[in-house]
């Protein structure tokens, strides 16, 4: 990466490397897991508003506008390298590919399955990049966490919803833009947690206009309600300002694979979510599942910087 074209200047997020610094990453992380899926749960909710594309449109948007006056991302394309720019713009549109493709995928299947299927990439993330026993052996205790979480038997009955391939499609493919967002965020962290969230606001810009074309013709028809403009502006602070700006936070302190293996944590997050928000309660096999995870997640140690 170019440090002539990224070097950080004196502007409103310079204080951010210094916040990186104060907090351990653990605690960013956290605060991401927790909004990784209140913004999708309000979401859903506006579907039936505003259609899925135009929810996507709404979050991707209304991030972009959020953070362009602190970001500047028209300064940051002006000043990258051309190879700079195609990992920006390959970041945006990895981000408005993710983000279509989950809502796509939520308006057609259970959250929970969604959410198991998009931690199959980062737990495979996690094993290219560990190093020790110990390590291998905590990602296989919270992997056994995750697939409880999944509920493979539930997967296999003829019954369940999981029989919809065109939501399956789209389940994996986010889970697969998901892993590209991890490595690209990483990419753009490389410099500090201050640069990083410069760039991750110009791959939101560059998000914006990805999207622009799929999701602006449905979410036009919300534009005469404010109710739901202020719903779809609050849908893309909780999902994509909050968490986003942690993750750079956490992921500039973190290896690769201790950040995929933390996210192992957001089947447990997702529960609490669904026990606290939508008074979903788990099964004993779910909490098992989560036992697990936090187990997996306690013997795991970050590979050496």
């Amino acid at each position: 990466m170019s440090d002539q074209a990224f070097r950080p200047t004196a502007k409103p997020t310079a204080a951010l490397s210094h916040m990186a610094q104060r907090v351990p990453p653990q605690a960013w992380f956290s605060v991401s897991a927790v909004f990784h899926y209140l913004g999708p749960a309000f979401a859903v909710l506006l579907f039936p508003s505003i259609g899925v594309l135009g929810v996507a449109w709404f979050r991707i948007t209304a991030a972009a506008l959020i953070f362009a006056p602190f970001t500047k991302p028209w300064r940051t394309f002006q000043k990258a390298s051309p190879k700079d720019r195609l990992l920006l713009l390959t970041l945006g549109a990895s981000l408005a590919g993710m983000n279509s493709a989950f809502y796509l995928a939520l308006d057609r299947l259970p959250i929970a399955l969604v959410a198991a299927i998009e931690f199959i990439g980062p737990i495979g993330l996690a094993l290219w990049g560990l190093r020790s026993g110990r390590n291998l052996l905590a990602l296989c205790v919270a992997s056994l966490g995750v697939l409880l979480l999944i509920d493979v038997p539930s997967l296999l009955s003829p019954d369940n919803r999981t029989a919809d391939l065109l939501g399956l499609f789209w389940a994996v493919l986010n889970g697969a833009l998901f892993v590209l967002y991890i490595i690209l965020g990483h990419k753009i962290s490389q410099d500090g947690a201050s640069g990083g969230v410069e760039r991750l606001g110009a791959a939101m810009f560059a998000a914006g206009l990805f999207v622009m074309p799929i999701g602006l013709l449905q979410a036009i028809k919300a534009f005469d309600m404010p109710f739901l403009v202020l719903a779809g502006i609050g849908v893309g602070l909780c999902s994509s300002v909050v968490p986003y700006v942690c993750d750079q936070l956490a992921m500039s302190r973190l290896p690769r694979a201790s950040f995929a293996l933390l996210l192992t944590l957001l089947p447990a997050t997702a529960t609490g979510i669904g026990i606290v928000v939508l008074r979903q309660i788990p099964s004993l096999g779910d909490l098992a599942g989560v036992a697990l995870v936090m187990v997996g997640v306690a013997l795991h140690r970050p590979a050496a910087p």
